[in-house]
């Protein structure tokens, strides 16, 4: 027999695997599977599973409730820059590109000051025309951005078909922004959701 409290304690509070608790059990993964039966205890979905795997440590993220007006002020600011720019097809993760490198700070700002993510932990993707200096591209957006090089994915250059106006609008090409974490881009479009409303 195993006690409804130890495995609450294990699987819930720990967060173990069903396999984790059978190895530290010494038993075999049938009978934690049981016992959690037993208790009512919900089994996790493949998905929360393999998000548990990935983030051993819990969420890499915290929500900060914003608490004056300025932090208010932001959280909307972020919301609507992600509404308006982000990318809302990928599901697994943050992904907002742009040319502007204000509004990049701005939603850096945004990640880490609302969602508490060390910068450090956010990668970037660079799309330059091939008329378009790519070291003076990431020196630019390295520094004004103050993130190494190495949060730098490798750069897609596209052919420039045509002159015309674009040059001025993306000199340093397009910076995108991304942050791997599905339950943080649900918690995002969660909140757009309720604004839709």
């Amino acid at each position: 027999m195993i006690e409804e409290n130890i495995l609450k304690l294990l699987y819930l509070e720990k967060r173990k695997s069903v396999n984790q608790i059978a190895t530290e059990m010494r038993c075999s993964q049938n009978k934690i599977t049981y016992w959690l039966q037993k208790y009512n205890i919900s089994r996790r979905s493949i998905s929360e599973a393999v998000y548990i795997r990935s983030n051993p440590k819990g969420d890499p993220f915290t929500f900060k409730r914003p608490k004056n007006d300025t932090e208010w002020f932001l959280y909307g600011l972020g919301l609507g820059l992600f509404w308006g720019e982000g990318n809302k097809v990928n599901k697994n993760s943050v992904r907002l590109g742009n040319t502007d490198v204000d509004l990049i700070i701005k939603f850096l700002q945004f990640l880490n000051e609302i969602y508490q993510i060390d910068i450090k932990k956010l990668r970037f993707g660079l799309q330059l025309f091939n008329d378009i200096s790519k070291e003076k591209a990431l020196k630019y957006w390295s520094i004004k951005l103050n993130v190494s090089r190495d949060q730098f994915q490798k750069v897609v250059v596209t052919k420039s078909v045509q002159k015309g106006t674009y040059k001025k609008k993306s000199e340093f090409g397009v910076l995108t922004v991304y942050f791997s974490n599905t339950k943080l881009r649900d918690s995002i479009m969660g909140a757009i959701t309720e604004l839709r409303k």
